[in-house]
């Protein structure tokens, strides 16, 4: 019969999902079961339908509350499941009919640790593709795609940009569009003292220099095989280490340091740079045949100030990353504090972006964040120095939340611009114990 296939074909659906299903009617009795929650349960005999859900010893559940109309969304809850207690979040909902009467409720189990896991995924991927980079500007649009375009190709590619934008985001996602199968190395050439930085890129033989291993070490393009070699900040590069990247551009191969032996390579090259590269060539600071060697497909990605709408998206995706991590639920900015995001120039770009809202999330006291928990930095650092307004705006808060939110705001500034809590004691003039104190009170010790 067409019903009785309809049915089969839903047990057949239940049975095949990942968590638990159980639905009652409106007497409270058992009337429906997957088999996921047969087994997290332990009730695999047929005669459990029918039965009373109090009956059947069922870990604590909101379903039968459901029966009053109420709903659950991701309550945590633990049950012993032989020697080991599970954690699991429990969803449930009413089953109305057309006129609001209820008819029964249906609960769905999922195991905590596949949720963390998920999110750890979701927050954490194994490989960046271009759907992690997030804005819907036409600008960033324009420059992705350009990317996708061009990922599978053998051309160097400079991503040029500020800092803080997101080039290593960008030049991770063409190295996994790209196909290749080596590893994607970075390094920054800016962060590598020169007497260091062509051991890094090249790698050196046993004995090549004080200090050096034994067995020698080989360097990233040999590390990197047949993938992506990222040469982050270029235009910091000395000229006698550019003159070897040119030559590698050239000859596809390398010679370790202290060997006379060459050795071929297959990396690709992507380069990066927030300098501007024209200028230097000008001043002799950066060759102007290696610049004609990587300046094949330039890509620009613009600074967040010239792209607002971007904003509001990463802030809210940051936010979403950050809620599982810190257990807070999810969280979300109110109108007032989505506008302060916006009008705010981003020095500092997405990085600095990332930074506001990891700060909001942990002082936030509630699961909305408002525009008092929007603390930046540039503001504070300045806000401590100067001597306070004779006559400041009544915000209509009362004094004690006022002055411990102004407290909090001078405590954050002075940690940013001082290395250690001795040294922002001075600053603020107030004992090392007493800054603990304050700290403590704030919840701001790490």
């Amino acid at each position: 019969m067409p019903h009785e296939k309809q049915e089969n074909l839903l047990r057949i659906v239940l049975d095949n999902i990942d968590e638990s299903v159980i639905a009652i009617d409106g007497s409270g009795c058992l009337t429906l079961i997957n088999s996921i929650a047969r087994s997290n349960f332990k009730c695999q005999t047929d005669d459990i339908i029918g039965k009373h859900i109090r009956e059947l010893h069922f870990p604590d559940s909101p379903i039968l509350d459901c029966l009053h109309g109420k709903r659950f969304n991701n309550v945590k809850k633990s049950m012993l499941h032989g020697k080991k207690r599970l954690q699991y979040f429990v969803t449930a909902r009413p089953i109305m009919d057309d006129s609001g009467d209820v008819l029964g409720a249906i609960e769905i189990v999922k195991d905590a640790q596949e949720i963390k896991s998920l999110a750890k995924t979701m927050c954490e991927p194994d490989e960046i593709g271009f759907s992690d980079i997030i804005g819907t500007s036409a600008a960033l649009r324009q420059a992705v795609g350009i990317a996708e375009k061009i990922a599978a190709t053998e051309a160097i590619i400079t991503i040029r940009g500020e800092s803080g934008t997101g080039k290593d985001l960008l030049a991770q996602a063409i190295h996994t569009g790209s196909g290749r199968g080596g590893q994607f190395v970075t390094i920054n050439c800016a962060a590598v003292p020169e007497t260091l930085l062509e051991s890094e890129l090249f790698g050196y033989v046993g004995g090549a220099f004080s200090g050096a291993r034994k067995q020698g070490r080989p360097g990233l393009f040999e590390i990197a095989g047949d993938g992506t070699v990222f040469l982050d900040e270029i235009g910091e590069m000395p000229l006698t280490a550019q003159a070897k990247i040119l030559r590698l551009i050239q000859s596809r191969r390398i010679r370790r340091l202290g060997d006379g032996r060459e050795i071929p390579v297959n990396a690709r090259i992507i380069t990066a740079t927030n300098r501007n590269l024209e200028e230097l060539v000008g001043k002799h600071l950066f060759r102007e045949d290696l610049y004609y060697r990587i300046n094949v497909l330039p890509l620009h990605i613009p600074p967040l100030r010239e792209r607002p709408e971007d904003i509001p998206i990463l802030a809210e995706h940051f936010l979403f990353q950050l809620s599982s991590r810190l257990g807070k639920g999810l969280l979300s900015f109110d109108a007032q504090a989505q506008k302060r995001l916006i009008q705010h120039h981003w020095p500092g770009n997405v990085r600095e972006l990332k930074n506001v809202v990891e700060r909001a999330a942990i002082l936030s006291e509630s699961t909305t964040i408002g525009a008092d928990s929007i603390l930046l930095v540039h503001e504070l650092g300045r806000s401590h120095k100067a001597v306070p307004p004779t006559s400041p705006e009544f915000s209509g808060e009362p004094l004690r939340v006022a002055i411990d939110r102004y407290e909090r705001g001078l405590l954050l500034a002075a940690l940013k611009e001082k290395k250690s809590l001795r040294q922002a004691a001075k600053t603020l003039g107030i004992s090392h114990t007493a800054l603990r104190n304050k700290l403590q009170k704030h919840h701001l010790e790490s």
